[in-house]
């Protein structure tokens, strides 16, 4: 089977100044898994590494292209004259991207890959920086898997590097398999230790996790991530399973799924996962709340905060009838007798404030699940911006319940 492709982004740096000429030092990169290569580029080092379909090359004017030329393509025809060139626009700051890309074949010949050297500014202003992202993923034209070199003398071009990596799995079918970074100054015993940033990928995917819950309220976002640090299946799939019922209004299934759940987070887990352990407990701590009423009036209040007005009225009003309902010593049970018999002793019997609030709450409800028009002026007025429906739920809600 076909592996899937496989796209490295490394980044061409100055070069540095070595008895009183100008080239890269060579050095010996040690990877973590033991293998050594011994390269005047960490790019390079790491290409060999890999195997990459497709090597994309970034540097600024500044950058050594006929040294990396020498490095790498030299003894092929053309290439004396092509890394002529190059020495003469770097000397007067011109090297161009027409230049670059009729290097292109020669580079891939000798990477046996697909390899594009990009031009870049210099990234010292929020303009520049742009325009990297923006030639970063115009570059990389190849799906699958994505593997970055950070390593650079600017250290901000590696943190903007490190950016557009993020930015290229959110908005492209791409996933981010290795953040890499040749640790020159750590050198030891002679060998240049290879560091692994990967983890900032999982931090970066927890965040995002987080971001989308706390906008749709779906727990199935955290399944794969909590499965990659080592949750069983079973007890993942609970949250993608809770999502479900939550949104089908089944607050007791959703309960009972993030309640199997929810031990798992009472030790520690591996990964990122770990750091954002009590996050997460943090926004599932509502299906601990009893009774039914409680867990429907917290939810009321989340999606309410998130500005899923339909959930948030549907919700309040559910957590009114479960508390009449508890109220009474009867079943909460949806269409059950005992409750329509509830609801109508409510309506016939109490006055004031509560039977407002829930009269507001059913209005509401309905004006927002079916589209129709309500009755009632306040209700009418309270729907003409997200602030005044807002405020009349609230106000609705804490008219019941206080």
């Amino acid at each position: 089977m076909r592996r899937t492709r496989r796209t490295l982004v490394t980044l061409l740096g100055r070069a540095r100044r070595r008895d009183g000429e100008t080239g890269y030092e060579e050095a010996t990169y040690r990877f973590p898994d033991g293998v050594t290569d011994r390269s005047a580029f960490f790019g390079l080092a790491l290409a060999r590494h890999l195997g990459p379909d497709e090597v994309v090359i970034l540097g600024t004017a500044g950058s050594q292209w006929s040294v990396l030329m020498e490095s790498l393509a030299a003894g092929g025809d053309g290439d004396e004259e092509e890394r002529i060139e190059l020495m003469s626009a770097e000397e007067c700051g011109s090297v161009g991207q027409p230049l670059l890309d009729r290097l292109s074949p020669l580079l891939s010949r000798a990477l046996d890959a697909d390899v594009r050297p990009v031009l870049i500014p210099a990234a010292t202003g929020e303009t520049d920086q742009y325009s990297i992202l923006e030639a970063i993923d115009q570059a990389v034209v190849g799906n699958g898997e994505l593997h970055f070199d950070l390593t650079h003398g600017f250290r901000h071009l590696g943190m903007v590097g490190l950016l557009s990596s993020f930015m290229l799995e959110r908005v492209r079918p791409l996933a981010v398999e290795g953040l890499w970074y040749g640790a020159f100054d750590m050198r030891a015993s002679g060998a240049v230790p290879v560091l692994r940033l990967d983890g900032l990928v999982r931090v970066r995917r927890w965040l995002d996790a987080l971001n989308r819950f706390d906008a749709t309220g779906d727990y199935g976002v955290f399944a794969p991530l909590l499965k990659e640090d080592g949750v069983p299946e079973d007890k993942a799939k609970c949250l993608e399973d809770a999502a479900f019922f939550e949104r089908t209004l089944n607050v007791r299934d959703a309960a009972q799924k993030i309640s199997t759940f929810l031990p798992e987070l009472d030790g520690a887990l591996a990964g990122a996962s770990g750091l954002f352990r009590h996050r997460l407990k943090e926004r599932l701590h509502w299906a601990q709340a009893e009774p039914l009423s409680e867990r429907q009036r917290q939810l009321a209040h989340r999606y309410l905060d998130r500005g899923d007005f339909v959930r948030a009225a549907m919700f309040g009003w559910e957590a009114c009838v479960s508390r009449l309902c508890e109220e009474q010593g009867v079943s909460t049970l949806a269409f059950s007798e005992e409750r329509q018999r509830v609801l109508v002793r409510f309506k016939e019997e109490v006055e004031g404030p509560r039977r407002r609030g829930f009269e507001s709450l059913n209005a509401l409800r309905n004006a927002l699940a079916h589209g129709t028009r309500p009755g009632w002026r306040r209700i009418q007025a309270a729907l003409r911006t997200p602030n005044e429906l807002s405020s009349e739920l609230q106000s609705a809600m804490r008219r019941f319940f206080e």
